[in-house]
Formats: C-alpha cells, structure tokens, sequence
C-alpha cells in the first residue's frame, strides 16, 4: 500500500505542477489577437492581488470545519448526518492539498472517510440518517469523493473503499439504464429509481463515473456520453442550460453544463463558450454556493480570458462573505440554510481552491 500511496503521491505533485503551468500559460493567452500585447501582464497581475486573500480565506474555512467535526467524523451543522455534506468537507481539506493522516488534517480527512464507508448500506447506497433529495445527491457526492481519495489512504481504508466503491458506483449506473423517455434518457434525479432526469442531480454521478473511470475502474465510455447527452439536451439558444430539457437557463445549471462538458471531451467547444459567456453576463447565482461550486469549477476548466473575467467577480462577491469565525454564512441562498454552514463553508472552500489543482478529477 505504501507504494501504491506513493504513486498517487507522485502523481499528484506531477499533475499540480503540469496544472500551475498551465494556468500560467492560460493567463498569458489573450481571447483576441489585437490584445496579444497587454492583456497577458495585466490579467496575471489582475488575479495576483488575490492570492493572499484566497490563501487566508481557505485557511479559516478549513480550520472552522476542523473545529465543528464530531467524534463520528460528521461535521456539525443542520445536516450533521449528511454523507454528501461530510463528503464535501472532505473535499474541501483535499483540494487544499491536505491527504489523509497527515499533516494538521490528516485525522480530519481519515475521521470523515470512515464515516462515509461506515454508512455504506449492504445494497451499496451512501446515505446517513439525514438523506435528502432520495438519496441520489448523498449518494453521488460519496461515490465522488471516495474515488477522489482512493490510492491516498491506508490499506485498511483502502480495502473498504475497494469494497464500497464498486457497489456504489453500480448503484449509478443502473439508475442511469432505468427506463425513461427519450428526452430524459441518460441522467439522474433524486431516486435511483426515477424515470425522469434533471441537471441538478445529473452533474454529481457523472462526476463520480468520470472520477472513477479516470483512476481506471471499469465504467463503460458510453455512460458517460449518455450523460453528456442529456446534458446538451437540456442547453438551450441562448447559451444557457436549463434544468430539464426546454427548461429556462439558469446560472448554477449552466455552471453544471459547461463543467460537463469541459471535463467529458468537450473541451473550449461552441457549446462551453457560449456557456462562459452566459455565466459571465449573470456572475451571482439564486442558489449560491451550489452554482458557485460549478461555475468557477467550469470556468478555471475552459481557462483564459473566461477565467480571467470570471475570478475577480467570484473573489470580489465571495472572500467579503467570510465570517470572523472562517465560516460562509448558510442564508444566502435558501438551499444552502437548509443544509447548515458546514455546507454552505466547504462550497465556498471549494469554489475558492480551483487554482490549487490539487483534487484530481477537476486538474486540467
């Protein structure tokens, strides 16, 4: 185990090296030619005075998590026994470049890991006691964050992980094969059994399928085009994405279509520019930290002058939301009240660590 952990290791540091050197290289490509001159040098030093203030920001956030974790490894907040928010919060010390049991938050990461495989059910579903939405968004984010974390845990852990994720990620994939109309074939919605799709609940499986076919588990390509499939079918004239097909565009559901596609094979295509482009006309999502989470994932994807734009309205309308004690507060929106500051703290984490490459399934 300690040599498969070294490989991920190694990997990682490879990857968020390959990735840092991108994100310069992006910053010095101009959108258009006539600005090949001044725009490199003005947009680097643009996102440059935020740096320190991101750093702080994600430091407190963490150390707030840290502090509000129980015993049991879930983390106190209105939705305390909520796999997908203690999934989240793992995520958020993991994109930070923390690993489990190392480190200041090494235990935090290890606690959190357990509690998530310790509400395995035997059928393979990922839920705790307070599951919300049928069970498909909890569900999904586990399956998401246990293949994130597979290969950097001990061999214990990762021997629950290797017995877990494979029913897990069953789990998703026969709800994606449950009968349903054409327009709605090839997504998810709340319950494993529905017959229908929405994009909401579509984004978090198709992450974990595509997480989990990148660390090279068996899931068949065509799951994944499935996915993108209903995704463009829920695109609409304007750029945007709606949340069924024919639905209006949305803000949070385009950030889910243009991460989709960046990371599924439709990198920089007329489809995900015209989506930046729709986020960057309507920057400040109803439902905050959830289209945050998407659309500065998706926008730091397609890079350039997208990211370029994008950064300072996301840095300007998030970092002074912080509360004195590092937490984001849960009002904003009425999604994020529901589920508590535990959430509404690791989404804001998260939208704020994309530069740090370090999560493996959004390194570019």
């Amino acid at each position: 185990m300690l040599s498969r952990y070294a490989k991920r290791a190694a990997f990682s540091l490879g990857l968020a090296a390959a990735c840092a050197a991108l994100a310069l290289t992006a910053a010095m490509r101009p959108l258009h030619a006539q600005d090949a001159e001044e725009a490199p040098a003005a947009q680097e030093d643009a996102l440059k005075k935020y740096e320190a203030q991101v750093d702080q920001a994600v430091e407190r956030g963490l150390q707030y998590l840290a502090e509000r974790q129980t015993e049991s490894g879930a983390f106190q907040s209105t939705w305390t026994d909520n796999t997908g928010v203690v999934s989240l919060c793992v995520m958020a010390f993991l994109a930070r470049g923390h690993t489990p049991g190392d480190g200041p938050y090494g235990e935090v990461i290890n606690k959190g890991v357990d509690y998530v495989l310790d509400h395995s059910a035997k059928n393979g579903m990922l839920i705790g006691r307070n599951s919300q939405s049928g069970g498909m968004y909890s569900h999904s984010i586990s399956s998401l964050m246990l293949s994130e974390v597979s290969g950097m845990v001990n061999e214990e852990r990762q021997r629950r992980i290797d017995e877990a994720l494979p029913k897990a990620l069953k789990i998703i994939l026969s709800a994606q094969q449950v009968h349903k109309n054409a327009a709605h074939q090839g997504g998810w919605r709340y319950s494993s059994a529905s017959r229908d799709s929405d994009i909401s609940c579509t984004g978090w499986p198709l992450m974990a399928l595509r997480s989990a076919r990148n660390s090279g588990a068996h899931v068949p390509r065509e799951a994944i085009e499935d996915a993108v499939g209903f995704i463009l079918r829920c695109r609409n004239q304007d750029g945007g994405f709606g949340y069924v097909p024919g639905g209006s565009s949305g803000i949070a559901r385009t950030g889910v279509g243009l991460l989709s596609l960046e990371l599924c094979g439709h990198h920089d295509s007329a489809e995900a520019r015209s989506a930046a482009e729709w986020i960057l006309k309507r920057p400040k999502p109803s439902w905050y930290y959830y289209g945050l989470y998407y659309c500065s994932q998706g926008m730091y994807q397609i890079g350039g002058d997208y990211w370029e734009r994008y950064a300072p309205l996301l840095y300007e309308d998030l970092l002074p939301r912080q509360a004195k004690d590092g937490s984001w507060p849960d009002n904003i929106s009425s999604g994020s009240q529901r589920a508590g500051k535990a959430y509404s703290t690791a989404m804001a984490v998260l939208a704020l660590s994309v530069p740090y490459c370090q999560l493996p399934i959004y390194q570019r």
